[in-house]
């Protein structure tokens, strides 16, 4: 199987990894924080900008590979405080308009760069 790696030019990353990987029929997107376009700085306002600002690159890096959010098959979240839920979740639900995809979300110790959240996807990959 030949597997693709996907990197946008219009967001940082890590060196370490790339921001998903295509195998198959399927779309890994790598764990996304809510991060500035340009700096590896988290976006400022909490954890609901957070979302926001993932979901926005998720769906950026999806576009790469020619697949929207509503391709997400599941979605991982992970907070550093689980009384951060609601938040996030309200940012999450006015980001996904269509029935979510299957999903978990769990507590973490810390996340990379301080963040308060982060999220990682498995999407289906549709024909052209």
């Amino acid at each position: 199987m030949n597997v693709q790696k996907i990197n946008c030019a219009n967001l940082s990353r890590l060196p370490a990894f790339s921001h998903a990987a295509v195998a198959g029929d399927f779309i890994y997107v790598s764990g996304t924080l809510g991060i500035k376009h340009d700096k590896l700085e988290i976006v400022e306002g909490g954890v609901s900008k957070e979302t926001e600002q993932i979901l926005f690159h998720i769906s950026t890096i999806l576009s790469e590979c020619h697949a929207r959010l509503e391709d997400i098959v599941k979605i991982n979240v992970y907070l550093t405080d689980m009384n951060n839920f609601h938040d996030m979740n309200s940012a999450y639900l006015d980001a996904i308009q269509f029935d979510p995809p299957a999903r978990i979300t769990v507590a973490v110790k810390a996340l990379a760069l301080g963040a308060s959240v982060e999220m990682d996807c498995i999407a289906y990959k549709p024909k052209k």
